[in-house]
């Protein structure tokens, strides 16, 4: 036998089994078919607060509403008894519902309704019950009349003044207000704490008042009541100077004793506070002290709520929202001044009425089934759970077999029909209470669809579908899925059944395409439905518009180009802004995009192309900005004058979304230029207000321009003018210098001062000189131009020279002292003894004896050498003997210098001269130099010809400059494919020979030929030249083919041919026969052709008497042979009969042209014309 212990675990096992074999409890769904045949029990839906407070001026309605099927009936009980409604006139039941109303209108008084109410709501399956409602009526007590004694204090010590409102239904609003209905003042000094009590921390001469009054207002019947007024006065120990009175110094300039802070609110030390969970917390500290007193509040232990916390009245009050068993602790507030703190500390204790942890739902389930009722709660204390059953506590109900209660669960198994019931759950502790209904419906019914029959199911492709099959049933059916008809049930892979009859197709494809079968089964039936499905195309928009910017009046384009199923019609929309879009008689939309000519600022925004079909869409959008030059600026405004400057200050325009980068800010004055205007200064695009830099002597106005990426606003309207004083010249003449135009004088010469740089009137120049060697005076004059000319110098000496500016105003600085030197004449020297050495071919060495520098009688230049090509020692070659010159500047001892470019083996001849700025001397000895033989120059032309299909005929021709006896010519050539040559060959040609022909077999191949010219020296520059594709390209033979002997022999050949047929036709006709040529030739007939009695014709065109015209070869290289060949009119053959079996078909002559050309034909006349032409 099992002991005790033994059968408490076989009792746990089984309970743990039946749990594990619990069914869901089955969700009815909301199908008005399956409601209306649905017995349910009674459901609370509606019902008045627990706590309900009425005002007594309205009628009482206490609310009740529940559903079920069948409709519930109500009752109501009154103070835990029945309440009879039939019994008062006063009291009505609504009809199919549980409200009561309860009206006053016969007289009555509604405190005797007061009381705790419950409503039941019945039906054949069960009873609801309401929460206990606790109905009070509002009660707005009045203010008990006393006589209040004048409140006497001194000045500097603490008061309060105590309101305590009567206790209404709810607690009243408690506020201060004077006689005027003005509230009283607070600060931090001076508060009213949660109590209603108004607090001061110290007292002043200032509080003292008659009207301090307490009022209360009551929420329900919006009423205000007031409490007589305290009159307060102070008494101070010196008088009171209300002159003297000021914020840092309250008290007038007397003094007042200071004390430490003590508390007003709370007393004590420590205190203790409860609060429920979930409420409001508030702690209150309110001290007394002089100075006032701050107050901080701390938590031992940890920080506070910084989320939660929020504090008020002058950080007296701290209030913690929504407190949770984490706020509880103890907190500390700390009142200080200058002469001390002191601390208080708040116990606070948080309780729990209580609150839900699982509530129990209405459970629905089938016969045989099983099931659990669970109803968990929390609070401080535990709260009590307890079970009802329609009401009664479930142990007094009658015991039944399938139910068992383990606490908080209700436990169900194999449930039977007719065990319908309403269960109530009852958590309640020291603070409150919860109750909950939650019925138990036992039910059977047949599997039924709920879902429209066939439906049509487009999708798209690649995209998660599901196919809806809502259904019920009780107990509740197995449901699967078929695919045409076939196969087992689709579960799996690709396909997905959730429990409410849903198929998902994570991907579908063009193969899902079917119908689709849903079959629901139980014990009570069957039932099934179909779903067709079709697998699309999406609809995507494959060129999306993208981000315009454009100028105004410009074109702007936005692409919407779409893809999507042929068989799903598709819509195309455009709107603005999310807003549609009218496209007016401007806009321009078609299939694939949208065009916005002449664009506005109206036109920007944000465009959306959506493109719809009936089961997906697209979108897609991109922003138009509109960009536009700025506005002028506006409001010029000068400000801050000064000798030199002035502020200019403007407001900018709009951008026109294109933000300014700088601002260009012009002038125009009035004296040298009027009307002009120019730019004074750019300025970055941020700012709006600067200095201008300006010129003395000045009458300017002013305008600024904006610029940004479009460009340049119009100008703003000019400023007002603003003109500076005079001032002496800031300026210093530039480009001072003197030199001599002639050999006895010195030209001295300045730039005169810019318009704006004269600063004032009457401006003119002091020039001084003097000689530098000579350490003379300086010598000077004054002039209004730009220079003077100083006369009688000595030939090329220096001279030291200033200027200065100077007006009306003073004068300026003087230019630094300057050397310029008098006129140069001719050199009177010559260099000697020119000689060359190290010739080779393009280059000597040249050296000579320097003459004295006093005899160039001027600066000293160069050495000038002109030479000059006087022959080419190449036999026959004309030169040209152009000279030419080459300075060299040199003053050693020794000069020397190279001349380069020669011309190789030629004789040159070279003389020297020196030179100043303005002469040369006289020449040296005239020296002559031979250059050696180089290379030559590259060929003077290389021309690739192709003769034949396997033959290339290369021409050139000497080089312009041999640079010496050619011996000969070098040939290179190589095949060319793309990138890659093959292997070069190298062919040498005497010197007299300029073509030759080069047999090439592959046609196909390219080939490049590198040609240079041969001297004893070497081999020259390279002419190079790439040969044309055969299939493609074709040079024509240059020949002159009338001199070729076998050309000549050609038509020798050609013209016997024609004689004798000529003779044979001459002989024909001597005999009276007709050559029907007409029948031959299809050719129109001639204004004299003559038709014969036998139809034949006889010819005398006038076409007849033209030469025979030979054709030319084709620019592609192929032989166009003539349609009107000797074929046609002699014995046969295909034209090639030359003697070496080349083809000569060129040289047939051709066919008439087409009727249309007629007589006006320029082709030669056929063989058997000629004949009767003869004839």
């Amino acid at each position: 036998m099992l002991g005790q212990g033994g059968h408490v675990a076989l009792a746990l096992m089984s309970l743990v089994l039946l749990l594990c074999r619990e069914a869901a409890p089955i969700e009815v769904p909301q199908d008005p078919k399956i409601l209306q045949d649905l017995k349910q029990p009674p459901t609370i839906v509606k019902q008045s607060v627990k706590d309900y407070i009425v005002d007594p001026r309205d009628n009482i309605i206490i609310e009740c509403e529940a559903k079920g099927n069948p409709v519930p009936t109500f009752s109501w009980r009154r103070n835990g008894k029945f309440f009879n409604i039939g019994k008062d006139p006063r009291v009505t039941m609504r009809k199919r519902s549980g409200t009561l109303e309860i009206g006053f209108r016969s007289g009555g008084r509604p405190e005797d309704y007061e009381g705790e109410y419950q409503c039941f709501a019945t039906n054949d399956l069960g009873v609801g019950l309401s929460n206990k409602i606790l109905l009070r009526v509002s009660k707005a007590p009045l203010w008990p009349k006393e006589v209040l004694e004048p409140v006497v204090v001194t000045e500097g010590t603490p008061l309060v003044l105590a309101c305590n409102p009567p206790p209404g239904l709810p607690p009243p609003f408690t506020f201060w207000m004077n006689s005027a209905m003005t509230p009283i003042p607070q600060d931090k000094r001076v508060s009213m704490g949660l109590n209603g009590d108004l607090y001061f921390s110290n007292v002043l001469t200032k509080d003292a008042h008659t009207d301090y009054s307490c009022n209360a207002r009551f929420l329900f019947t919006h009423t205000i009541q007031q409490k007589n007024p305290f009159t307060l006065k102070v008494l101070t120990k010196e008088p009171y100077n209300d002159t003297s009175y000021n914020a840092t110094d309250p008290y007038g300039g007397r003094k007042v004793a200071e004390s430490t802070p003590t508390f007003l609110s709370p007393s004590g030390a420590e205190s203790s506070k409860m609060v429920l969970r979930d409420e409001q917390l508030q702690l209150e500290c309110i001290a007394a002290g002089l100075p006032t007193p701050t107050i901080k509040w701390f938590k031992k232990g940890g920080d506070l709520p910084g989320r939660k916390v929020k504090f008020d009245n002058y950080n007296k009050t701290l209030k913690i929202i929504n407190v949770s068993e984490e706020d509880a602790g103890e907190y500390v507030c700390m009142a200080n001044n200058h002469l001390g703190s002191i601390r208080h500390s708040i116990f606070v204790q948080v309780k729990a009425a209580p609150y839900w942890l699982d509530k129990p739902f209405n459970l629905v389930l089938a016969p045989e089934e099983n099931g659990r009722l669970v109803c968990r709660a929390n609070g401080n204390p535990k709260p009590n759970i307890q079970w009802l059953v329609n009401g009664l506590p479930i142990e007094s109900t009658p015991h039944s077999p399938s139910r068992q209660v383990l606490g908080d669960t209700i436990i169900f198994r194999l449930v039977q029909m007719g065990s319908s019931a309403v269960y109530q759950c009852n958590a309640s502790n020291q603070h409150g209470y919860l109750m909950a209904n939650a019925f138990v419906s036992v039910l059977d019914m047949p599997p039924r669809m709920l879902g429209p029959k066939n439906q049509l199911i487009k999708v798209i492709e690649n995209n998660r579908t599901f196919l809806d099959c809502p259904f019920f049933g009780s107990p509740l059916p197995d449901l699967r899925w078929f695919k045409n008809g076939q196969g087992s049930g689709l579960d799996g892979g690709q396909y997905r059944v959730y429990i409410n009859g849903t198929l998902e197709i994570k991907r579908a494809r063009a193969e899902d395409e079917g119908t689709y079968t849903c079959l629901a089964n139980s014990m009570l039936g069957t039932a099934e439905n179909q779903v067709r499905l079709e697998v699309k195309e999406p609809t995507r928009i494959v060129r999306a518009p993208e981000r315009w910017s454009a100028v105004r009046g410009s074109t702007a384009h936005f692409d919407c180009k779409v893809k999507s199923d042929p068989s799903l019609p598709i819509t195309v929309a455009w709107t603005k802004d999310n807003k549609p879009l009218y496209l007016g008689w401007r806009l321009k939309k078609d299939e694939e995009s949208l065009t916005i000519p002449n664009v506005n600022e109206g036109d920007e925004g944000t465009y959306t192309c959506t493109v719809k079909s009936e089961i997906d869409q697209d979108s897609a959008s991109a922003r138009l900005t509109v960009l536009d030059r700025a506005d002028p600026p506006m409001d010029l405004d000068l400000s801050d004058p000064a000798a030199r400057s002035v502020r200019l200050t403007w407001i900018p325009g709009n951008d026109h979304r294109s933000p300014v980068t700088e601002f260009l800010v012009q002038f125009e004055e009035d004296h040298w230029e009027p009307g002009r205007w120019q730019d004074l200064s750019t300025y970055p695009g941020d700012l709006n207000s600067v200095i201008l830099q300006l010129a003395p002597f000045v009458n300017y106005q002013f305008r600024v321009l904006a610029i940004n990426a479009v460009g340049q606003s119009q100008p703003s309207q000019p400023s007002p003018r603003y003109k500076t004083s005079g001032a002496a010249p800031d300026a210093i003449p530039r480009g001072l210098r003197g030199w001599g135009s002639k050999k006895d004088n010195m030209e001295i010469t300045w730039e005169p001062l810019l318009d704006l740089e004269r600063n004032g009137p009457n401006l003119h120049y002091s020039v001084w000189w003097r000689r530098k060697d000579l350490g003379e005076g300086w010598s000077n004059m004054s002039t209004f131009g730009a220079k003077h000319l100083v006369h009688n110098t000595e030939t090329y000496v220096p001279y030291e020279i200033k200027v200065q500016a100077r007006n009306d105003f003073g004068q300026g600085s003087e230019s630094n002292v300057v050397v310029g030197y008098s006129g140069e004449d001719k050199p009177t020297d010559a260099p000697t003894d020119l000689r060359v050495s190290k010739v080779d071919s393009t280059k000597a060495n040249l050296h000579w004896k320097p003459v004295d520098l006093s005899s160039v009688r001027g600066e000293f230049k160069e050495y000038r050498l002109y030479y000059w090509r006087e022959s080419s020692l190449v036999p026959g070659l004309v030169v040209s003997k152009e000279k030419k010159t080459k300075g060299f500047y040199s003053i050693v001892a020794e000069p020397s210098g190279i001349l380069s470019d020669l011309v190789p083996y030629s004789k040159y001849k070279m003389f020297l001269v020196v030179a100043n700025n303005l002469f040369e001397g006289p020449p040296s000895n005239t020296v002559e130099v031979t250059t050696k033989e180089g290379v030559p120059d590259a060929p003077k032309f290389f021309r690739i010809n192709r003769r034949t299909f396997d033959t290339i005929h290369l021409e050139w021709d000497k080089p312009l400059e041999p640079n010496g006896i050619l011996i000969g010519y070098q040939l290179k050539y190589q095949t060319v494919n793309g990138s890659r040559v093959g292997r070069a060959q190298l062919e040498t040609h005497p010197p007299n020979v300029t073509e030759v022909t080069l047999r090439l077999p592959d046609r196909s191949t390219r080939y490049k030929f590198y040609l240079s010219a041969l001297t004893q020296v070497g081999a020259g520059e390279v002419y190079a030249e790439e040969s044309p594709h055969f299939a493609n390209e074709a040079y024509i033979d240059q020949v002159d083919i009338a001199t070729q002997g076998w050309f000549i022999g050609l038509m020798c050949a050609i013209a016997l041919i024609i004689l004798i047929l000529l003779i044979v036709c001459f002989i024909k006709r001597s005999r009276g026969g007709k050559y029907p040529v007409r029948d031959k030739k299809d050719l129109p007939l001639d204004p004299v052709d003559q038709k014969d009695q036998d139809g034949s014709f006889d010819y005398h065109s006038d076409e007849d008497n033209k030469p025979l015209q030979g054709s030319q070869t084709s620019l592609d290289g192929n032989v166009k042979e003539s349609d009107d060949s000797l074929v046609d009119y002699g014995e046969g053959g295909d034209g090639q009969f030359n003697e070496d079996g080349s083809f000569i078909g060129q040289y047939t002559v051709k066919k008439d042209k087409d009727e249309t050309e007629g007589n006006e034909s320029s082709e030669a006349t056929s063989p058997v014309n000629a004949i009767y032409s003869l004839a």
